[in-house]
C-alpha cells in the first residue's frame, strides 16, 4: 500500500521551538531556564506542557496564545522535506496542537497542501479523532497516512493506534527522552524521512 499523505506536527518538528519559549518565559516574568526545567518535568510525568505553570505556581501567560513562530526558527531540513515530498506527488500537510495564530502563520509560509490544528478541528491530540480527522481530509486509507512528530505520547503512539505509518523525530526535548513506540519508525533528522518513507511503503505494501 503507498503512503499518500503526509502530516507533520509542528513544534520541535518542523520549528525550533527555544526562540518560543523564551519569548513565553519573558512574557511570564520567568528565567528561560527556569521555565525549561518546569517543562521537563512535564515530559517526565506524561503531562501537557501547560501544566509547567502549575509547577512554578504562576498564572499561565496569554502570550502563549499569541506568541508566533518565524520562518528563522523552521530547522534547516524542514522546507527541503516538504518540498521533496510534494514533488513526488504525496499530499502534504500541516497538523498539531496549535492557536489559529499558528494557523495563519503555516499557510503562508510552508510550501504544503493543507493546514490544520486543534483550534480548527475542534480536538486534540492524542486524541483519537484527530488523527481520524486527518484520514478524512487526504480521503485515504488510514495505512495510506503517515504521521511525523516528536513526541511518542502525543503523536506517533496514537498515530499508530489510529492506524496510521508513525514516525518518531528524535530531536528536541520530547523527542530525546521519550522512548519510540513498538510499531512506529525513529528517524533523526526530516532528512531522512523521504527515503524512511519509500521503505516503509514497500514494507506496508
Amino acid at each position: 500500500m503507498t503512503v499518500g499523505a503526509v502530516f507533520f506536527d509542528v513544534g520541535e518538528t518542523l520549528v525550533d521551538e527555544e526562540r518560543y519559549w523564551r519569548a513565553v518565559a519573558d512574557a511570564a516574568g520567568e528565567r528561560p531556564h527556569v521555565v525549561w526545567a518546569a517543562l521537563g518535568k512535564t515530559i517526565e510525568r506524561g503531562e501537557e506542557h501547560w501544566e509547567l505553570w502549575r509547577h512554578l505556581g504562576v498564572e499561565r501567560p496569554a502570550a502563549g496564545e499569541t506568541v508566533v513562530y518565524s520562518n528563522e526558527d523552521l530547522y534547516p531540513d524542514a522546507l527541503e522535506c516538504l518540498e521533496t515530498l510534494r514533488s513526488r506527488g504525496a499530499l502534504v500537510g500541516v497538523a498539531g496542537n496549535q492557536t489559529a495564530a499558528m494557523e495563519d502563520w503555516a499557510r503562508e509560509s510552508l510550501p504544503v497542501d493543507v493546514v490544520v490544528s486543534s483550534a480548527s478541528l475542534g480536538v486534540r491530540k492524542p486524541d483519537p479523532r484527530f488523527f481520524e480527522r486527518l484520514v478524512e481530509i487526504a480521503e485515504v486509507e488510514p495505512r495510506e497516512v503517515a504521521y511525523v512528530g516528536d513526541r511518542a505520547d502525543n503523536d506517533a503512539q496514537p498515530a499508530l493506534d489510529a492506524g496510521l505509518v508513525a514516525f518518531h523525530l528524535r530531536r528536541g526535548p520530547w523527542g530525546r527522552l521519550q522512548e519510540t513506540p513498538d510499531g512506529a519508525i525513529p528517524i533523526e533528522s526530516l532528512a531522512e524521512l523521504p527515503a524512511q518513507l519509500g521503505r516503509a511503503t514497500v514494507a506496508g505494501a
